[in-house]
């Protein structure tokens, strides 16, 4: 196998040479009138399958091909970190650009080089502005969403994190919606930045304490903080702040503020990376750092993050069963179900840390082909995304319907989808660790399918609306739903194939936080009466009383 750097690098590479490759050839043997002239033909519709895009396209199906053979030739029985990078990036304050395939990320590898290749496709199908640049923080924000996910170093790691907000701020300040755009640009950044540097300050504090234990020596490798265990105190306040920057990315309630603007403003093809990707980096922090690193604060705030996720799905359901803007039910069902997956995983215990990690991949392949369909239904009501504009886009559609279906019943996680079986481990994990909260969240399941089949119906059937043109998905149109609906319907079939790989590395993640809560637990059992004495008797024996 290749080393991962090739990986995480080739969609830059290739969005950079993509748009020196067309500023060449685009200036080569021309005046600059005559160049400016072609940019603006370009602009204005006819640059589609441009250079830039097609560069793009390959480099995203090769990175795509990688993490598909990475999958592959994962090995659930093998060492905890595979095909690991590991070079020494500043020796002087300890930090290492290691990079490895982990049972935790290997499917989210899958998932961003797929959602990023369709993605791509979409974006060829239209023509940009300035598509050099385009395409050059489109790549960017593919790289820096992998690096995020590989990166085995809390220093790396952090600096990936804030690398992924600079090219989504440009894309949608510059190719945003109109009106509103600069306000979601300045509300994205603000929520995140804030984040972002409480994440940075924590790190750092992270760092420095555990050296303090380490002889002085200073490191930012996962796996060595993970054998320097901080103080509980420690834990407590750098646990906050890790939280509030990955519950601001996810977004969860009540952090979600930027989202209503920023869903609004961002043009779909960016969207569908953003909420299918980029909302499972903070979910993905909480289980590859958070647990491992601060079990005890895990613990001690477990009943204020499961109240949390609680909070968002009962929040996240009830707005989109509310709204008729059909890009804001997609934002707000992400909410909830980002909040069944932070559900899952602070139930802190293996059923549902597991049932989360699957359903992050499964959120991700169910919202962007939805929301590539909310663009193109979008275009047969004359540019309108309320779901009271639409009504009848079935009549001369049934492959668009049924695409639009499969996605739908996906969303509402309908027994024998792979969502069915994430929710259902989710749901299992809390029962065991919450049963109070398990019993509130299952109105989230009754609300998603609420919300989804209404989506479905109000758009693809009842009567025709006033400016509605039902007409038949495109074949181009259809290459990019085809490869997510075959994904889902895949692990609808086979999640045993995500979920084999996964579970060493979720137990592992969750060994800690199971271990600190042992001696109290073992406490309470030999209290509570001879009949569960007789289940711990080495530790019985060593609090009899005479």
């Amino acid at each position: 196998m290749p080393p991962l750097s090739i990986l995480l690098w080739l969609p830059f590479v290739c969005g950079l040479l993509g748009a020196l490759a067309s500023a060449v050839l685009a200036r080569g043997g021309r005046t600059n009138a005559e160049a400016s002239a072609g940019d603006a033909s370009a602009a204005s519709g006819r640059g589609a399958w441009g250079a830039p895009g097609v560069v793009a396209l390959v480099g995203s199906l090769v990175a795509l091909g990688l993490a598909i053979a990475y999958i592959a030739d994962y090995k659930s029985g093998g060492a905890a970190l595979q095909h690991v990078t590991d070079t020494v990036w500043i020796s002087t304050l300890g930090i290492h650009y290691k990079l490895a395939v982990t049972g935790l990320n290997v499917f989210l590898l899958g998932l961003t080089t797929l959602l990023f290749a369709v993605a791509t496709l979409a974006a060829n199908l239209r023509s940009w502005e300035r598509p050099r640049l385009f395409y050059f923080h489109f790549m960017l924000a593919e790289s820096a969403v992998l690096g995020a996910f590989l990166a085995q170093d809390l220093a790396l790691f952090v600096s990936f994190f804030d690398l992924m907000l600079i090219p989504f701020y440009f894309l949608i300040g510059g190719w945003g919606r109109e009106p509103g755009r600069i306000k979601a640009t300045i509300k994205l950044v603000i929520y995140t930045l804030v984040g972002s540097l409480l994440m940075l300050a924590a790190a750092i504090a992270t760092g420095v304490l555990a050296s303090q234990q380490g002889g002085g020596h200073i490191t930012f490798v996962l796996s060595a903080l993970h054998a320097l265990p901080l103080s509980s105190g420690s834990q407590e306040w750098i646990f906050l702040f890790f939280a509030a920057a990955f519950l601001v990315k996810m977004p969860a309630f009540p952090l979600h503020g930027w989202m209503p603007d920023g869903y609004r403003a961002m043009p779909i093809e960016v969207l569908m990376v953003f909420s299918g990707v980029l909302s499972k980096v903070g979910a993905y922090g909480f289980l590859a750092i958070v647990l491992p690193l601060f079990p005890q604060a895990a613990v001690h705030f477990q009943t204020l993050m499961l109240l949390i996720a609680l909070a968002s799905i009962l929040y996240g359901s009830a707005q989109a069963f509310s709204q008729t803007d059909a890009r804001l039910i997609a934002g707000y069902s992400s909410v909830a179900q980002l909040g069944f997956i932070t559900l899952g995983i602070f139930s802190l215990n293996s059923q549902g840390a597991q049932g989360a990690l699957l359903q992050m991949v499964n959120h991700g392949l169910v919202v962007a082909p939805l929301l590539f369909i909310v663009g193109l239904l979008a275009k047969r009501t004359g540019g309108s995304e309320d779901v009271r504009q639409m009504g009848g886009l079935a009549f001369r559609a049934p492959v668009l319907a049924s695409l639009f279906l499969v996605v739908a019943l996906a969303t509402l996680a309908i027994p024998g989808s792979s969502n069915f079986v994430g929710e259902f481990l989710i749901l299992l994990g809390v029962f065991k660790a919450k049963l109070a909260i398990a019993i509130i969240a299952f109105s989230g399941v009754v609300l998603a399918s609420v919300y989804a089949l209404r989506l479905f119906i109000r758009a693809m059937h009842n009567r025709v609306g006033p400016s509605a043109d039902s007409h038949e998905i495109s074949i181009l149109d259809g290459a990019v739903l085809a490869p997510l609906i075959a994904v889902i319907v895949f692990l609808a079939l086979y999640p045993q194939l995500a979920l084999h790989r996964s579970e060493r590395s979720v137990k592992a993640a969750v060994a800690s936080v199971q271990a600190s809560t042992v001696p109290a637990q073992t406490v309470a059992r030999v209290i509570s009466g001879p009949r569960v004495v007789h289940r711990s008797a080495t530790f019985a024996d060593s609090v009899r009383t005479p």
